[in-house]
Order: structure tokens, then C-alpha cells, then sequence
């Protein structure tokens, strides 16, 4: 064979260490020593675009065998890249997709899944690569598209698409052209263009003439269509609703960079999709919630029941309004999601294909109804759906709904698990029976010890063998009969400790004297017997004792102690009568009677393990022939317990029912009242009233939405003492809490319960009224006296200026008078003070009298109260500080000095010694 040579690509400034073929494109990559990877044009033998790293040479490239992307090696490592851009830009409208592909404009219908060709668009004008366009907006009305694209800055075209264009595709036609980093309609006939440069948005018409500019008042980098009128502006890390028309923001939300912005079909919500995460918001930007992911987010959609469906690199996820996810399904390639229906979606892959997906929505879907509250649906998707699996479980389990999860559950572990925690006793019972382990009866029983059915409660003591939990449970319940029983299984099992326990709770003293006793505990014996008045028994034992019987001590008055007399039998505790759940009717038939089933008394019944013994009927000898043999010994756990079996045993006893009165073990408990609290933060939107309900964050949103206060700090205390102020307490009993009372405004004793009142006031306005007109008196006084201390002239005026001023302003035109006077026998060497004072004294002089009368006399000489701040005039009664000699008023004796801090007002000091000659 031959090699001709058909051309030379030179660019290279150094050895060329690999070349390839683009296998998709029509392109030549090589890279080279000089540190580059260049791009050619296999057509036009003319370089495109040039890849260059710093202190870097290339050696080695290799491109993927099914996607667009290419690796290439270089001294310290390699970088792994794709050429351009894959996603193309695309608009739905309804039932249709307008997207570009190569050079042309196409269609997609997605009802028939019709793809038509629509108009060229034009070619890009530079010859580099990732030229395609990056969005697309569409206006329905006018049938007009806008193509952004951020080549150069970023520029876009709008086509107005023919009537009659639809499937020929061969309709040129030029299109209006701009400049702006991005474009989208925000009216049938007007899209707005922003313009980086001035910060403005500039609204044009369909003839690309501007109609308004709008300044923005913070720095937009991309803007995107938010309902008619409205724009989202992206500004660094937090993105904005601004209203075109009155030239406000109506809302923001800090966000993370956002790419892409999908809004609900009603929109009402809004995704905003950055790098790795997902923003879920209302239309007013109000945070919903917040999903992260490790790998990058590509698209998402909403479907027609407001969940977000979006992909990733190789998954299709759901997102439900309050932030639970899941994957839906993987994929094999990455696909942009461009419309959600039922359960089909639709999608353009990376070669511009429109593609239909069939998922399965039955989880998500589920989960939507139950945070709904669409027990319906539920109840119907859990007769026809197949929705078992470990993670439907936990995620029932962790929003509060095992009871549903019992319904997916086979596993008698895990039933009686989920039972547990719903309080299903009678489902637990039938578990417990399966498993038939120690550790699930005892948990178990502590169960239905919270719950207070004590017939379930002795049964799994019984079939564990807890005696000693048995024994207090008929003691705590007054069951005599049966603590009496246990007595005796306590004396065949041999177990002392046990009897005298029992002995104890019965108040048995004799019997408390014989296991004594038989224990070889004769002065025990004794000193029971005789403290409790049993002189025969005494005597016996005394004889027995001989020379060893213990002495009492005197003069000490014994009493009895027996435990108390139960007035009545304990048994289960009373269940409220409520309504069914929403999930019973069918679902659940494990344990459940008929409808008409009597309802038995529970007796707490001994279970067949128990092997009771009828020691009534044995004699000593047959018991002591019991024991030799062998049959009853210690309890062996590995073997289920003890053997009895030629015991004389009562007959076998039904596991007690779960509930007297009920044929389902699931009920919905009955709903609290709401806290006159909760109402006033409902009904109200006055941020003090929040507060006093103690909702304080709530309080500081309205503070920041009407005042836009922002640091709450200085009003801590006034929250804490709205909240403290508007609620009262009341003692209960020891062991209970106090009762919090919300003082409601108007209250009265013939008000209906369901008629709540707001916060009672503490301060009205006319009180508030009167405090300030305290203040003003106050603020002229203090004005006055401040006139009479020692100060240097310029200062003396300052403070001459400032009393004359107040009191004037105060209608207290006599003591401005007089402050004028003074401040003009000063000879002020500013000629707007002597102004000023002479034009007060003339106006007072017409109606010398003051409006209020302050606590001042200039006439009167004094000094002024280092504490209260009050004159003590010549003539009246007063006490000093022994330190500094300030004066005080005399309800201050006896308190620290405020001025020196050091010693006690009015003491009786004798004056400080300095030196030894004083001392003489």
C-alpha cells in the first residue's frame, strides 16, 4: 500500500505526542509538549479550540467508546473532559416542546409523540466549539421564541415562528438579534433582556425595541421567568422575585449557585436547582425545603400531584414537598426531564432525542398521601400495591405511622416490634406466642404496664417465670387471692426469700414466724412473735432458745406495720371510647372477633407454662415426695422452666383479651384542644401578640417583615416579660406540674369555652400617655437643676440655652423667662444665643405663667439629691455621705452612696485619722 500526504495541520510548538480521530464529530484532537490540546476541523484543516495547562506537557489521549467525553494524560496526572455542551435548551408549553437541535428548531408533541422540524436557526458565528444555544423561552401567544445563548458575553435571537411553518422546516426567515446575559418573556408581546453592564432590565416588544428600563437594586448575573410581570434574578448566593411593574422585590431566599429554575404547573412552587442541591420554594420565595446530593442534579419536572421529579447523573428521584426522597429508578445514560404525566416521563437525551419513560409512582405517591392525610388512598394502595420492603417500613416507622407498616410486615420479629410501638397490644400477644422468647415478654409486659391492661401484664410474667414482678403486681393490684398463691409456689419452688416477700405483702405475721423459723432464724422468730403480740408462739420458742433468747428493748410503744387493706380489686385501667382508625375496616384481621362477640370480664388467667400447684390439696408428705424426686427444681431457661408435671394443675387458662370493649386494637386517640396560645398566633398578625403567646419566632419574622429589624437581642426582655405578663399559673398536685393560663383579654365567667379573646392588656394608651407627659415635666426639671452647678461659663450658657429651650417648647413661660434672663446676664459672645434669648423673654413677658408646675424654685437656694436627683432646699432635712459629703434626702439613709460607692449614707463616722498627732 501507499501513503499520500493530503495535508499538514501546524499549530504545535513542540512534539506531537498523540493524535485521534473524534469518533462522533467531524474533528482531529492531538496534544503535544508545548503544554496544549488543540482541536481541528477535519473539513476545513483549520484549528477550532486550544486546551492549555501551565507547567504541564501532554502525552496521551483517549476518547470514551460511547460518550462524549475524552481523557488525557499529562506529567502530573490526568483530566477528563467533554468538548461541548450536551444539554440542549428546550421550552414547554402545554402539550408541546419546543428544543434545538444541530442548526434547527423542532417540536415535539407529547400526547402523539409527534417530532417536527420547525425553522432554521442561525449558524453561530464563530468557528470555535459549545456554541449551542443554553436556553429557550417561549411565548404561546405570539408563537415567538427566544434562543440565549453565553457566547461572547451572551447574546440571543427571537423568532417569530410562522402558522403555517409547522413540519416543512425550510421557512428562513431573519431573526431580531441582541446583546444581554440572558432574555425570557415576562408578557404575551414583552421579554425582558439583562444587561450586565448598567444592572438593568431592559423590556422589549416583539419588534426588539425597548419599551422600560428597570434598575435592579442588587447585582443580577441571570434572570428567569417567574409569572407574568415578575422575574427571578440570580445575584451571587441568593436569588429574587422583582416585580417589573411596581419595581420592587417581592421576596428572596439564600440559595447556592442556581443553574436552572422549574416551576409547579400551577405555580405555586418553585424548584431551584444548583450543582448538588435542590431548593424547594413558594411562589413568594418562602424556604420549603432543602435536598442535597453528592452527584450532580441535571433536570427535574413537576408532576400533576406537586412532587418534584428530577435526575441525576444516573438516577431518576423524587423529591415530596416537606424533603423526603427516593430513587425512582437508575439510568444507563443521563436524560433532562421536560414534562412528568402520570407515570410517564418524558425526557431529551444527549444526541436531542426525545425519549418516554414508564416509572413506577407507587411509593412516592404513597408517601404524598400519608403526609396529606389521604387515609383513602392509603387504605386503597395497601389492598392493591405491592409496597413491602425494609425501607417502606422505617420510613413508616420514622413518621409516626407503624400501625400502617404492620399491614406490610410478615416477619413476627418485626410485627411485634412495630406493635410495641403503636400500642397494639393484641397483636404483640399473637407475635410473642410465635417468637416465644424471654426478652419479648418481658418487653412485652412493660408494655401493657404503661398501657395499664394488667391481664396481659400478668400473663407475660407467667410465661417468663417472674415471680417477684408477679408477686407485686397482684400486691400493687389488691389480688389477695392470688398473692396467696404465690406464697405457696414460692414454699414448693424452695424459695425463702420469695415466702417471707409474699408473707410481707399479705401481712401474715405467722407465716413470717415459720420461714423464720424453718430458716433456723429462731431469736427472729422470737422477737416477731413476741412484738406482735403471739404469747404461745413466744413461749415455745423461748423454750426452744433456752438461756439464748434475745432481749427487747423497754419503754419503746410498738406498732403495727401490715400493709394496707385493698378497698377493691384492681384490674385493667378504663379505655376511653374513641373513634376507629382510618386504618381498620378489613386491613387487620390478626386477634380480631366477630362483630357480635360477647365481651368477656379478663381475669388475668394463668397461662399453661405456669403449672400451678393445687397445694391445697397436698400434705406435707406428698410435697416433700415432689421434691425428693426431683421434679421441681431451680428453673432451667435453657429448657423453658420448671417441670411440675405431677403436679396436681388447674385447668389451662385462655390468653387474656387485649381489650374489653374493643374489636380492634387500632384507634386514633382523641384530639387535644388547641392552646389559647396557638389561637392568638393564628388569628393574629401583631408581632406583640406572638410574643406574649411565646412564639417568638414567629414575632421577630413580623418584626423583620414590618420594621426589618434584624438584631432581636435589645428586645429579649420585653419578649420574655410579654410572654411572662400575659400568662398566669396554678399549683396542682406534688407530683404534677403547674398549669400555665393564658390571661385573655374581656374574659368573663359567662363567655362560651369557645370563644378565646387576645392577650390581656397591660397598658393603655392613655396610661402610656401619662408617663410621657411625666417624662417631658422630668426633662425640664433636670434641664433647671443642671443650670445651678459649677461650671465654666461656656458651658453654663450651653446649659442656660438648653433649660430655656424645654421649657419654652413646654409652655412654661415664666421659667423660660427666667432662664432668658440669666443667659443675657452671662453676655453670650454668640449672637444667635443673645437672639434667641431676647426673643423668649419678649414673648414671655406677654403671659408670664407656666402651663405645669415643676418641682423648682430658683428664688429658693439648694442642692440636689445624689440618689433621686430632686432639690433639697435651705431649711429642709437631710443626711450626707460621711466620704464625699453629697447630700441626700433622708429616705435614703442608710444606703450606699451612689456618688462614691464606698460608704453608707447618714452613718455616724468620726472623721479620718491621717496622722499619729491626731491620735494624741
Amino acid at each position: 500500500t501507499k501513503a499520500w500526504e493530503v495535508d499538514t495541520l501546524r499549530g504545535h510548538m513542540n512534539n506531537v505526542s498523540c493524535v485521534m480521530f473524534h469518533a462522533k464529530q467531524d474533528i482531529i484532537v492531538s496534544n503535544s509538549e508545548d503544554k496544549s490540546i488543540r482541536i481541528w476541523d477535519a473539513t476545513k484543516r483549520t484549528g477550532i479550540q486550544t486546551f492549555r495547562r501551565e507547567h504541564d506537557r501532554f502525552w496521551i489521549l483517549s476518547a470514551h467508546p460511547e460518550m462524549n467525553l475524552l481523557a488525557a494524560g499529562h506529567d502530573s496526572g490526568m483530566i477528563v473532559f467533554k468538548l461541548e455542551r450536551e444539554r440542549p435548551a428546550f421550552a414547554v408549553s402545554g402539550d408541546i416542546i419546543f428544543y434545538t437541535k444541530e442548526r434547527f428548531l423542532r417540536c415535539y408533541e407529547f400526547s402523539s409523540q409527534r417530532d417536527t422540524q420547525v425553522i432554521p436557526i442561525r449558524r453561530p458565528g464563530s468557528t470555535s466549539l459549545n456554541q449551542s444555544p443554553k436556553t429557550l423561552s417561549y411565548s404561546p401567544t405570539e408563537n415567538a421564541v427566544l434562543i440565549c445563548s453565553d457566547v461572547d458575553g451572551g447574546s440571543y435571537e427571537l423568532y417569530v415562528i410562522p402558522k403555517d411553518s409547522a413540519g416543512r422546516g425550510d421557512s428562513g426567515q431573519e431573526a431580531k438579534r441582541g446583546t444581554g446575559g440572558s432574555a425570557v418573556f415576562v408578557a404575551r408581546n414583552r421579554f425582558a433582556v439583562l444587561d450586565k453592564s448598567s444592572n438593568q432590565v431592559l423590556v422589549k416588544n416583539l419588534k426588539n425595541e425597548i419599551v422600560k428600563k428597570s434598575g435592579l437594586p442588587f447585582p443580577a448575573d441571570a434572570i428567569f421567568y417567574a409569572g407574568t410581570g415578575n422575574l427571578l434574578c440570580r445575584a451571587e448566593d441568593r436569588v429574587y422575585i422583582f416585580d417589573l411593574q411596581q419595581r420592587l422585590v417581592i421576596g428572596d431566599l439564600q440559595t447556592p449557585f442556581i443553574k436552572y429554575v422549574v416551576w409547579s404547573n400551577d405555580m405555586e412552587s418553585v424548584a431551584l436547582l444548583s450543582k448538588h442541591a435542590i431548593v424547594i420554594a413558594s411562589k413568594k420565595l418562602v424556604h420549603q425545603c432543602t435536598l442535597h446530593e453528592t452527584i450532580r442534579v441535571k433536570s427535574g419536572a413537576w408532576d400533576d400531584n406537586g412532587v418534584f421529579i428530577y435526575t441525576t447523573l444516573n438516577h431518576i428521584k423524587y423529591c415530596l414537598p416537606n424533603g423526603d426522597s427516593g430513587i425512582i429508578r437508575t439510568l444507563d445514560v443521563p436524560i433532562y426531564i421536560t414534562k412528568v404525566s402520570g407515570n410517564t416521563i418524558f425526557c431529551l437525551d444527549r444526541d436531542g432525542k426525545n425519549r418516554a419513560i414508564v416509572i413506577d409512582a407507587t411509593e412516592y405517591v404513597f408517601k404524598l398521601s400519608l403526609l396529606r392525610k389521604r387515609y383513602d388512598h392509603v387504605m386503597s394502595m395497601i389492598r392493591n400495591s405491592q409496597l413491602c420492603g425494609q425501607a417502606m417500613i422505617a420510613y413508616l416507622q420514622q413518621k409516626g405511622f407503624p400501625e400502617v407498616a404492620l399491614h406490610f410486615v410478615k416477619d413476627e420479629r418485626t410485627r411485634f416490634n412495630l406493635a410495641l410501638e403503636s400500642g397494639n397490644i393484641q397483636i404483640a400477644v399473637a407475635s410473642a406466642k410465635e417468637i416465644d422468647e424471654r426478652d419479648h415478654w418481658y418487653r412485652l409486659g412493660v408494655e401493657a404496664l404503661r398501657q395499664g391492661n394488667a391481664g396481659i401484664v400478668e400473663y407475660a410474667y407467667q410465661r417468663t417465670k417472674n415471680f417477684e414482678r408477679l408477686s407485686f403486681l397482684y400486691l400493687i393490684t389488691g389480688n389477695m387471692d392470688k398473692l396467696t398463691k404465690m406464697l405457696k409456689i414460692a414454699e414448693v419452688k424452695n424459695d425463702v426469700m420469695g415466702q417471707f416477700h409474699n408473707a410481707l405483702y399479705l401481712g401474715d405475721v405467722r407465716e413470717r414466724i415459720k420461714i423464720l423459723e424453718n430458716a433456723g432464724h429462731l431469736p427472729l422468730a422470737y422477737i416477731t412473735a413476741t412484738t406482735h403480740g403471739l404469747q404461745d408462739v413466744a413461749e415455745r420458742l423461748a423454750a426452744e432458745l433456752g438461756d439464748s433468747v434475745p432481749s427487747l428493748p423497754e419503754g419503746k410503744q410498738p406498732s403495727l406495720l401490715m400493709p394496707p387493706m385493698p378497698v377493691m380489686c384492681g384490674g385493667d385501667w378504663p379505655l376511653l371510647r374513641v373513634m376507629k382508625g382510618i386504618f381498620e375496616g378489613g386491613l387487620d384481621n390478626v386477634g380480631r372477633g366477630t362483630a357480635h362477640e360477647e365481651e368477656e370480664e379478663v381475669e388475668g388467667d394463668w397461662g399453661d407454662e405456669l403449672d400451678m400447684v393445687d397445694v391445697n390439696g397436698l400434705a406435707n408428705g406428698d410435697v416433700t415426695a415432689i421434691m425428693e424426686d426431683g421434679e421441681v427444681g431451680e428453673e432451667n431457661e435453657e429448657e423453658g422452666g420448671w417441670d411440675l408435671e405431677d403436679l396436681e394443675l388447674p385447668p389451662e387458662a385462655e390468653t387474656p383479651r387485649a381489650s374489653v370493649n374493643a374489636h380492634s386494637a387500632v384507634f386514633v386517640a382523641p384530639t387535644p384542644g388547641m392552646p389559647v396560645s396557638q389561637i392568638w398566633t393564628q388569628r393574629s398578625s401583631l408581632a406583640a401578640e406572638h410574643a406574649a403567646a411565646g412564639n417568638f419566632d414567629t414575632a421577630m419574622r413580623l418584626l423583620n417583615r414590618q420594621l426589618g429589624i434584624r438584631n432581636f437581642i435589645p428586645l429579649r426582655s420585653m419578649f420574655l416579660d410579654l410572654h411572662t405578663g400575659s400568662h398566669t399559673y396554678l399549683r396542682a398536685f406534688s407530683s404534677a406540674p403547674v398549669v400555665s393560663l393564658a390571661v385573655e383579654r374581656g374574659w368573663n365567667e359567662s363567655a362560651s369555652p369557645n370563644v378565646r379573646g387576645p392577650p390581656a392588656l397591660v397598658y393603655n394608651f392613655s396610661q402610656m400617655e401619662e408617663k410621657l407627659r411625666a417624662g417631658y415635666l422630668r426633662q425640664q426639671e433636670l434641664a433647671a437643676y443642671f443650670t445651678h452647678c459649677n461650671l465654666q461659663m461656656p458651658h453654663l450658657r450651653l446649659a442656660l440655652l438648653n433649660a430655656m429651650t424645654v421649657c419654652y417648647k413646654a409652655k412654661n413661660l415664666a421659667t423660660a423667662a427666667n432662664f432668658a434672663r440669666r443667659l443675657l446676664e452671662t453676655n453670650p459672645t454668640v449672637e444667635n444665643q443673645a437672639k434667641m434669648a431676647r426673643q423668649v423673654l419678649q414673648a414671655a413677658e406677654r403671659n408670664m405663667i407656666d402651663a405645669s408646675e415643676l418641682n423648682y424654685d430658683f428664688r429658693n437656694p439648694f442642692v440636689v439629691c445624689g440618689a433621686t436627683y430632686v432639690p433639697i432646699y435651705r431649711g429642709q432635712k437631710d443626711v450626707s455621705c460621711p466620704y464625699c459629703s453629697s447630700r441626700f434626702v433622708p429616705s435614703q439613709e442608710g444606703q450606699l452612696c451612689t456618688v462614691c460607692d464606698l460608704a453608707v449614707v447618714g452613718a455616724d463616722a468620726s472623721g479620718l485619722l491621717c496622722s499619729p498627732s491626731q491620735v494624741r
